[in-house]
């Protein structure tokens, strides 16, 4: 690199407006993100409610999945113009893009209004949010990286790193804020759309700030001495030696750095509220709280990355979180819902059904009720209530028998029974069950005066560091990992592949096997499963990169 072009960034702009106004932008771009994932719950009623309380849950975690699985398409896409015309505009664009569909979701008409074109157009919406944010990370993470001296790209780049929990963290304040301004039933009826509408105010704010800046000065290089590449896909995946390395930062790295994010701080922030039966304002303070306590180690993280390495960090963190997981999950139960836990130790839940005949507890189509076997109607009725329960094999076509504790109650058979009667007999077990459960000790919700708040944030916090230590270093070795002509590109795939699908569909993989199974920890399973994957296949084949150069 020549002396002119070197010294690019200190005549043109610090470090640190370089850093302030990328993380910033980014910080709105997650906040409005991010909004559909806090409010899953009310959007499920408001744009699912043509389908069971289940389904329409699972249905509205696959509507904020949504948005994840066509990141790696905005990825290709903008990563593209990205390496062909630069990085500052090609993230003006993806901002653009990105404030203007959140706020549609917030005049978007609900399912009671408009039908079925509600929960369509709200999926569009999630669809080009995900778009814009596929551009927006390897955009800011580059721009960031090609401006940091060598000795510090970590700690530089962990800034960026921050914005993901920050925009989180943005995003829960006004949630919030507007919940307590307005009240409960005022927010779940339409103070829920004021957080959505706010991002109009904050699109306008961040394309401001990012104006600010210039071109980066690695890319002004290669493009004044006739570098850049002609053709960033072909080079990026056309390339067997790139190609391997976009598979290797896929499975070594961010698939198990994804699984530990959105269990950290989305899955745990869904099990408060859906499984364990936390209202959702108390919910909403403990994981504001924590992550208020853990974000500065994504700094400290990144910093350590550019002394000891990215890898060692990295895969550190995924191994301790796959290892602690159930321990820390189950601790959270008994911190914010103990009588839940009691009740599950002193009067166990089973279902004694022959298991051939039960179905799948998640119908995406929303036409099945689960009224047609007995098996059904008795895990349906558990599913709805958050329960936990066991399965125990019965001869074949018995009818089902839910046991708690020691007592058994008979499920109906549905079989040849009329519709009004079938009706009848499932709502008559419906109100035994219930009824069984309360004198088990089972809450309809967790008691406000017995969450042990310190413990629960404690353990909130404790999942947020483990995200730190993922997250902190990682844009700075998929930086590192990629020459600089097709670094847009080849960065930004596996980045959102990883922690578009692997960790964007965490939330309803997870429910979806708690469903299946009754259990309402099996769900960790897939993110153990994914960061253990990464930690041994990152062991023997992820390079170590803080040493590397980054200009060519």
């Amino acid at each position: 690199m020549n002396d002119a072009v070197a010294q690019h960034p200190s005549e043109a702009q610090s470090s640190r407006l370089v850093i302030a106004a990328s993380s910033l932008g980014t910080v709105f771009e997650w906040y409005d993100f991010y909004l559909y994932g806090l409010l899953a719950t009310i959007l499920s009623a408001q744009f699912f409610s043509g389908v069971n309380e289940t389904t329409g849950f699972i249905l509205a975690l696959a509507a904020f999945a949504a948005g994840f699985a066509v990141r790696p398409f905005g990825a290709v896409l903008f990563g593209r113009i990205g390496d062909l015309v630069g990085r500052k505009n090609t993230f003006l664009v993806t901002m653009g893009i990105m404030g203007l569909s959140t706020f549609l979701v917030g005049v978007l008409p609900s399912y009671a209004s408009i039908g079925v074109a509600a929960p369509v157009l709200l999926v569009t919406l999630r669809l080009l949010q995900g778009l814009a944010l596929g551009g927006e990370y390897g955009g800011a993470a580059t721009y960031v990286a090609e401006h940091a001296p060598d000795e510090r790209r970590g700690f530089h780049t962990s800034f960026i790193q921050t914005t993901a929990t920050l925009g989180l963290f943005a995003a829960l304040l006004v949630v919030i804020g507007t919940r307590f301004a307005l009240g409960e039933e005022a927010f779940a009826a339409w103070g829920w759309r004021v957080p959505f509408l706010v991002s109009l105010v904050l699109l306008g704010v961040s394309l401001w700030i990012r104006l600010q800046l210039n071109e980066s000065p690695v890319f002004q290089q290669m493009k004044a001495e006739g570098r850049t590449s002609r053709a960033p896909l072909t080079e990026a995946f056309g390339s067997w030696p790139n190609l391997r390395l976009v598979l290797i930062a896929l499975f070594g790295a961010v698939a198990g750095q994804a699984v530990v994010w959105y269990t950290g701080q989305f899955y745990a922030l869904f099990f408060l509220e859906k499984t364990l039966r936390v209202d959702g304002a108390t919910a909403n303070i403990m994981i504001a709280v924590a992550l208020a306590i853990a974000t500065p180690f994504f700094l400290f993280f990144g910093w350590l990355s550019d002394r000891t390495g990215r890898k060692p960090i990295i895969l550190a963190g995924c191994l301790i979180a796959a290892l602690t997981y159930f321990p820390l999950f189950n601790a959270l139960s008994r911190a914010v819902n103990p009588a839940l836990t009691e009740a599950q130790a002193r009067a166990p839940v089973t279902v004694v059904a022959d298991q051939g005949q039960c179905s799948l507890q998640f119908d995406p189509v929303g036409r099945n009720k689960f009224d047609q076997r007995s098996c059904d109607i008795a895990k349906s009725f558990l599913a709805k209530a958050g329960v936990s329960y066991a399965n125990v094999a019965a001869s074949a076509d018995a009818a089902a028998e839910l046991r708690v504790g020691g007592t058994s109650l008979p499920v109906p058979d549905p079989r040849g029974l009329g519709a009004p009667e079938r009706a009848a007999a499932i709502k008559g077990f419906q109100t035994q069950a219930a009824n069984l459960l309360r004198v088990a000790g089972y809450p309809d919700r967790a008691d406000p005066n017995r969450i042990n708040r310190p413990l629960a944030i404690a353990i909130l916090t404790l999942l947020v560091l483990y995200v730190t230590m993922v997250y902190g270093p990682i844009a700075a070795l998929l930086v590192e990992l990629f020459p600089a002509r097709i670094r847009y590109t080849s960065m930004s795939l596996p980045y959102h592949i990883g922690n578009g699908w692997f960790g964007g569909f965490l939330p309803t993989i997870s429910f979806a096997i708690i469903a299946a199974t009754g259990n309402i920890y099996s769900g960790l399973w897939y993110p153990v499963g994914i960061a253990l994957l990464t930690v041994v296949l990152g062991l023997f084949l992820l390079p170590e990169t803080r040493r590397r150069k980054i200009a060519d």
